[in-house]
């Protein structure tokens, strides 16, 4: 197995290429198909038709936005967490959709990307659902492991032979500190998802916002102070904002 690195729109792409197969560790954007597409058939020299498998890791548009596309194009299969409903559901659900679509937007201008396209479904039926502890399906050698607290159904992803763990949004890599993702809708269980990394002892693992990194005991300490002990969303963060009016002062100067 070897595992490709790829600069995505706003996130790093893995890989892993097989002999005879394919395997997306995460869902892209929705702009990266085209990018994929050329570094599967150009720098690999394979047909696209060689993606077997995605694993959408939650549903934000930086790891979800590609996947039906690429399903529609390829024929691969899709693998998410057994986790029922949809995360966008309902009409709060529909505009926390639009509000993730234009926060990954920000994201991209932010990081002086071009202007693409980042619109993607708020829908996503999976053809396999993993349960925590579950081997990929024709990818034995991945296991899919329940980290929930960014999303309701956040999947980090380890292969047993390197040890090392995609952990996705889990933990974010920002101005070379490492600090939990935003929102996170579940602080309890996030902070049980750090505490299953920590006890796993990795080799490395794999940010989805940072490249693969070695964390020390430290690190993980400072992010366990830093989990917030009540949900951080779109909502409260508004809430917030609102009830303050030193921030409404400021904002107009």
């Amino acid at each position: 197995m070897k595992l490709h690195y790829i600069d995505g729109h706003i996130q790093t792409i893995l890989l892993a290429e097989y002999p005879d197969k394919l395997l997306l560790l995460d869902g892209c954007c929705r702009s990266d198909v085209a990018m994929l597409k050329l570094f599967i058939t150009q720098n690999l020299q394979r047909p696209f038709s060689d993606l077997a498998l995605i694993v959408v890791t939650h549903m934000h548009p930086d790891h979800a936005g590609a996947a039906n596309k690429l399903r529609k194009i390829t024929g691969c299969k899709i693998a998410t967490a057994n986790v029922s409903g949809q995360w966008y559901s309902g009409l709060e659900g529909r505009l926390m959709h639009l509000t993730d679509i234009l926060l990954a937007k920000w994201v991209a201008k932010r990081m002086k990307k071009p202007h693409l396209n980042f619109w993607y479904s708020s829908q996503l039926n999976a053809d396999y659902k993993l349960n925590d502890g579950e081997n990929l399906p024709g990818f034995t050698e991945w296991v899919a492991l329940a980290t929930q607290g960014h999303t309701d159904r956040d999947l980090s992803l380890h292969h047993l032979p390197s040890n090392k763990v995609y952990v996705a949004d889990l933990i974010v890599k920002v101005k070379n500190k490492y600090i939990p993702p935003f929102p996170i809708f579940y602080p309890n269980r996030y902070r049980a998802s750090l505490h299953k990394i920590i006890t796993l002892k990795p080799q490395s693992i794999i940010l989805a916002h940072g490249g693969e990194v070695c964390l020390t005991e430290h690190d993980y300490q400072h992010l366990l102070q830093l989990a917030p002990t009540i949900p951080k969303t779109h909502w409260r963060a508004v809430k917030g904002r609102l009830k303050s009016p030193r921030s409404l002062i400021s904002n107009k100067r």
